[in-house]
């Protein structure tokens, strides 16, 4: 099937990303939100990233106009029923996933695949609330996602091949780098990710060095692009707090439990740079 227009459910910072991606690779674009003042934010979200990307030369304003142009918005599940492939993009929540994949199922045609921007949970779980399990797969995509180039492909024990092939073109016309996975919590990145942010935030919980020290280290040490406790800002706290939650309470090691600082910390509102301040101060 040839896919001409994507739907994105969620449009906070990784669902406004994939419709920003999505329109200016050519495709329409249909994003969803629970009502109109969370569409409207989200809306604004991706005019301020065109906005910047004109600034920096990355874009023309008459492509940025066209691509503003292929996106729509709605309020309703059935405002995707001319979508060939929605995305869901809400946050780690399995029982919320699981109300948004059966409503998608009522209204979208038949040969319409249904993928997850999850970065932890189960596929299979995700697609047993379909009638279409072949259809449904993992679209795991990076913060910032018009900067970050991978594409995390996670196919479930029910994916068709058909299905992982459409995504993985999809993935390249969205100018991504792909990698499949099968189906296991954390999927690969993640499965790497966590444990070591969660190192980071217990040895800075234990006093042995300032965050900024932590951050320099690493950086500057092992040539990461930035430390793990900025980077923890930028995927937020409370989805490093989620994800570690998935994955401890799938595989019990203690490398996956999280550590009270970072219970804390998002109990206070401190989820990194979406709220304003985590690690590090977000809001100059």
């Amino acid at each position: 099937m040839t896919i001409q227009t994507i739907g994105v459910v969620g449009c906070g910072l990784m669902g406004s990303g994939i419709v920003e991606v999505s329109a200016r690779s050519g495709f329409n674009v249909i994003v969803g939100e629970l009502n109109q003042e969370l569409l409207d934010r989200g809306l604004s979200l991706i005019a301020k990233s065109f906005s910047k990307a004109r600034e920096r030369g990355k874009i023309s304003a008459e492509e940025a106009e066209a691509a503003v142009a292929r996106i729509t918005g709605t309020t309703e599940p059935a405002g995707f029923t001319s979508a060939d492939l929605v995305i869901e993009a809400v946050t780690e929540d399995l029982a919320l996933k699981q109300r948004i994949f059966r409503r998608l199922d009522e209204v979208l045609r038949p040969e319409v695949i249904i993928a997850s921007n999850t970065s932890s949970i189960s596929i299979a779980t995700l697609a047993a609330a379909t009638k279409r399990p072949d259809k449904v797969l993992g679209m795991h995509f990076f913060n910032p996602v018009p900067v970050m180039q991978l594409l995390e492909l996670v196919r479930g024990i029910l994916t068709s091949d058909e299905t992982l092939s459409t995504a993985q073109e999809i993935g390249q016309r969205l100018g991504k780098t792909t990698v499949v996975a099968r189906d296991s919590p954390g999927f690969i990145v993640n499965r790497l990710l966590i444990p070591y942010i969660l190192d980071a935030i217990s040895l800075y919980e234990a006093g042995l060095a300032t965050k900024e020290d932590i951050d320099n280290a690493v950086k500057l040490g092992l040539a990461h692009p930035m430390g793990p406790l900025t980077l923890a800002d930028y995927v937020g706290l409370d989805t490093t707090l989620a994800v570690a939650n998935v994955l401890f309470e799938e595989y019990g090691e203690p490398r996956f439990k999280a550590p009270p600082l970072l219970r804390q910390m998002v109990s206070a509102g401190l989820m990194g740079r979406k709220s304003g301040r985590g690690f590090y101060d977000w809001s100059r």
